[in-house]
């Protein structure tokens, strides 16, 4: 059984991010996605909003659970008993941090490896980021996150 981790910080999830996460859910046995909890930033939704709204989002896919986590994804990875970290790249830019990043993970773990999903055409330029920032300026943003979602973001903005 081939069990990988798509780690990443999920603030939100969008549809490039469900793309990467049904498509990887076809070639393993067993994905996790993994809600990096970094104290050092101030996400728009806590970890445990992030891991109720994907469970939401994903809810239509068997072999995908969610899980928060700290610390060094290597260190996850093992303790989910996962040998694979699979990462999107949008592009090339992406790819030379992701390859650095892939690279590290190996030295650190030898049994660890690394598998990149390029995006989607459609979703290559979207990220969580982008979300945000066009949400906090009122824009429509239907095109980039699931309809259950777009309230949620809507009103962090308002607070």
């Amino acid at each position: 059984m081939i069990k990988a981790i798509y780690p990443g910080s999920f603030d939100p999830i969008t549809f490039g991010h469900i793309d990467i996460i049904e498509r990887s859910s076809k070639i393993f046995d067993e994905v996790i996605i993994g809600v990096l909890n970094n104290k050092e930033k101030t996400p728009l939704f806590s970890a445990v909003e992030r891991v109720e709204i994907i469970k939401e989002a994903i809810s239509h896919i068997n072999n995908v659970e969610v899980a928060a986590f700290e610390g060094l994804l290597v260190d996850f990875a093992k303790a989910q008993n996962a040998s694979i970290i699979v990462r999107g790249l949008r592009a090339i830019t992406d790819f030379e941090y992701e390859l650095q990043m892939s690279q590290t993970n190996h030295i650190i773990s030898k049994d660890i490896d690394t598998v990149f999903f390029t995006t989607s055409l459609e979703y290559a330029y979207l990220s969580s980021s982008t979300v945000k920032e066009v949400a906090m300026f009122g824009g429509d943003i239907s095109k980039f996150v699931p309809p259950f979602i777009i309230g949620k973001i809507y009103n962090k903005f308002k607070k």
